[in-house]
């Protein structure tokens, strides 16, 4: 049993050890630093980074991928909670995932229940979808549906920074250069391609950049790296928290008063175990994804460090029964 331990989280895996974890975590910081970097960086050989980086990939679920920073762009964001008939909801959280515009789903509730992000990219997608496809579908009885409103944290900020695994020192070494006038957040309709390329893989090396944008190496590099200095897009690291020895997850719908809100969130935000903190519209005025190594830890949560907080009034907390989606999709194996 490999244990690393850093500000209240413990890595416990019979699997995955504590180098496994600097190396994510040296992803999160730099998603396309190269293997002798993060190898220098960490004091370990190039080959080494490489072989584990590849065992992330094939038994950890580790995925690099580019994703559109809804909150910069100033997209349209909805977290939904779909009550169906038993024996669909698999079915259901299936099709939703096949979609473009959702980025993570989740069973509960007994199998009875999808949790559901989407951001569409038009109210005309939203439509489609919120009052077209799902109140058409019988076995969806019940559909709530929260706008997001704030991220206190997620997106671009990483939950492994929580696990405080690098140095600053290490953090700095890994961090791309700065880019001096990165102009505003915004994709134009050339970046497209670059942007596709890099939704699938963001670790693509250059040529696979430069084939599908038509683009010089030299400008695919200023761009790529504009994209994400303005904050347009975050290079992502998507894993199974499972590795780290953290199987439970779960969504926690917060409500709070509103005078305390914006508090709360903040607190909420800065706690170990959350991964994803956001107000929303609704009866909840907040939601948080946090994970656990057991439900005797979820327990302790919940009567802890959130049952303490001032201005919380009620937590709905839901345990996920299976992940369905996180950024990317695998169908499950039946």
């Amino acid at each position: 049993m490999a244990a690393t331990e850093s500000h209240g989280l413990v890595m416990e895996s019979d699997t995955f050890d504590g180098l496994d974890l600097r190396i994510l975590a040296a992803l999160e910081t730099n998603a396309r630093a190269s293997f002798s970097r993060i190898g220098a960086v960490l004091g370990v050989s190039d080959q080494t980074v490489a072989r584990r980086f590849r065992r992330l990939c094939a038994e950890g679920g580790l995925r690099v991928v580019a994703v559109r920073d809804p909150e910069r762009l100033g997209y349209d964001q909805w977290n939904l909670r779909l009550r169906c008939v038993p024996d669909t909801a698999l079915q259901i959280a299936d099709a939703l995932a096949k979609r473009p515009d959702t980025h993570w789903i989740a069973l509960a509730a007994g199998g009875t229940e999808v949790l559901c992000g989407t951001r569409p990219r038009s109210p005309g997608d939203r439509d489609d979808l919120m009052l077209g496809k799902l109140p058409r579908t019988p076995s969806v009885v019940e559909l709530r549906a929260h706008q997001l409103l704030h991220r206190f944290f997620g997106g671009p900020d990483g939950w492994l920074q929580k696990f405080g695994a690098l140095t600053e020192e290490q953090r700095a070494a890994l961090r791309p250069d700065p880019v001096p006038s990165p102009g505003p957040a915004r994709i134009d309709p050339e970046d497209e391609p670059l942007v596709a390329v890099l939704e699938r893989d963001a670790r693509a090396p250059y040529p696979e950049l430069q084939r599908a944008t038509g683009r010089s190496e030299s400008a695919v590099k200023r761009r790529l790296a504009s994209l994400v200095a303005s904050g347009a897009v975050y290079l992502d690291v998507e894993y199974h928290t499972e590795i780290l020895g953290y199987p439970l997850a779960a969504s926690l719908w917060i409500t709070a008063t509103p005078a305390r809100l914006h508090a709360v969130g903040e607190a909420v935000a800065g706690h170990p175990e959350t991964a994803y903190v956001t107000a929303i519209s609704g009866a909840s005025n907040l939601m948080a994804t946090a994970v656990f190594k057991d439900t005797a830890a979820l327990y302790g949560y919940l009567s802890g460090p959130i049952g303490r907080l001032d201005g919380i009034q009620h937590v709905d907390a839901v345990p996920y029964l299976r992940r369905i989606k996180q950024l990317t999709y695998a169908p499950p194996q039946r």
